[in-house]
């Protein structure tokens, strides 16, 4: 029987997904038998589904992509297409120089030929090619107000038809996907909301503080693994609600993994994995 091939990251970038805590996740997953139901409420770039499905081949696992991710893998010839159009365009510019005159102007071109082709442009994983780090920005217009920088890169993406497959693909909000699968047995929900107060990039949502807490209902009473990170201060306030008989602290008794990334020479985050026992 044919091996599947286990992605430790996501074939496409997206901003948050959980490839440093693929290992760690792996392991927490030891803890549910093979058969158990995972719904992944906020699934995003489908990492965590399909870590799960591969690591639990009997399980059912639910990927609510609410971005549309899998059109972008479904997409990556054109994608493939337009950045060898890109490499050809940048080939005597030094890797992470400014992108300028005619040049600047011939890969701009470019991406407006491939838009008015295709009817679509990954603007998401366009951007780390030809933009400062970390920037992500989802059109034309917003790219030409930027600086432009040779980052373009230097291998094809690999067809991934296989990512996802096995998973039970919606696309919903978080809530709704809840709702359908709350009652049922055997049900282990993945939470990965978005971060406090983000937007862009490849969130299609703003959220705030009352969103997060939103979530919270989902927590309570339901077997979980939920991601979080110090730039909330969510367990902070659970902890503080915890005082309170009305709620109580939903990650009393739960695990935590930690994973610490420097961004640069002054700026870092701690990015956390919350679990409760199987």
């Amino acid at each position: 029987m044919e091996t599947k091939k286990l992605y430790l990251s996501a074939p496409l970038p997206f901003v948050g997904q959980k490839r440093n805590f693929a290992r760690p996740f792996i392991k927490v997953l030891e803890q549910y038998p093979d058969g158990t139901t995972f719904v992944d409420l906020f699934g995003g770039s489908g990492l965590l589904s399909h870590i799960a499905k591969h690591q639990k081949p009997h399980s059912k696992v639910v990927y609510n992509d609410y971005d549309n991710y899998r059109e972008r893998l479904v997409r990556i010839p054109e994608t493939n297409e337009l950045l060898a159009k890109l490499r050809e365009i940048t080939a005597g510019i030094p890797r992470k120089s400014p992108i300028m005159g005619e040049a600047r102007e011939r890969v701009l071109a470019n991406i407006a030929d491939h838009e008015a082709r295709y009817g679509w442009v990954d603007y998401i994983t366009l951007s780390p090619s030809i933009l400062f780090s970390m920037k992500y920005l989802l059109s034309l217009d917003a790219i030409r107000k930027e600086g432009l920088y040779n980052k373009i890169r230097t291998t094809d993406f690999a067809p991934a038809g296989d990512y996802l497959e096995g998973l039970t693909v919606t696309s919903a909000d978080y809530r709704e996907v809840f709702a359908q699968y709350k009652d049922e047995p055997n049900v282990v929900f993945l939470v990965d909301p978005p971060y406090l107060s983000t937007e862009a990039g490849t969130y299609r949502m703003y959220w705030k503080l009352s969103d997060y807490l939103d979530v919270l209902n989902v927590l309570r009473d339901h077997r979980f693994i939920y991601f979080t990170s110090n730039k909330s201060s969510i367990l902070e306030l659970c902890q503080w609600l915890g005082k309170n008989r009305d709620l109580g602290n939903p990650f009393a008794g739960c695990q935590m993994v930690e994973f610490h990334a420097q961004m640069n020479y002054n700026a870092s985050y701690t990015d956390m994995m919350i679990y409760n026992a199987a």
